[in-house]
């Protein structure tokens, strides 16, 4: 209890001297985010279009899948490991009831 009583004030004292601000925008301001950014992008060259850019790309439709087609097929891949599990448990119930005999 001493311990607590001693820490206790040694913490107010510490968190008192931090400080606060009630201004959130105090430390985002255009002259400590905007203007330095700026400045390191003015040697950068303006972007220019290229023409040539995506011409063969295909339709987004010709290559993606239907919702339909990929439900189906993970449905009959679903269908597949279910029929291998239940022929490796029909083989493993086989193989104990021949070891049994």
């Amino acid at each position: 209890m001493k311990i607590t009583a001693a820490i206790a004030p040694l913490a107010l004292l510490a968190l008192a001297a931090c400080g606060s601000s009630t201004d959130a925008s105090a430390d985002a301001t255009a002259d400590t985010v905007e203007i330095p950014a700026d400045e390191a992008l003015a040697s950068v060259p303006d972007p220019v279009a290229d023409p040539a850019a995506n011409v063969d790309a295909p339709s987004v439709n010709d290559t993606a899948p239907t919702a339909e087609t990929t439900i189906d097929d993970a449905g009959a891949a679903a269908e597949a490991a279910a029929a291998d599990a239940e022929a490796a448990s029909d083989a493993a119930i086989q193989a104990s009831e021949d070891a049994a005999q």
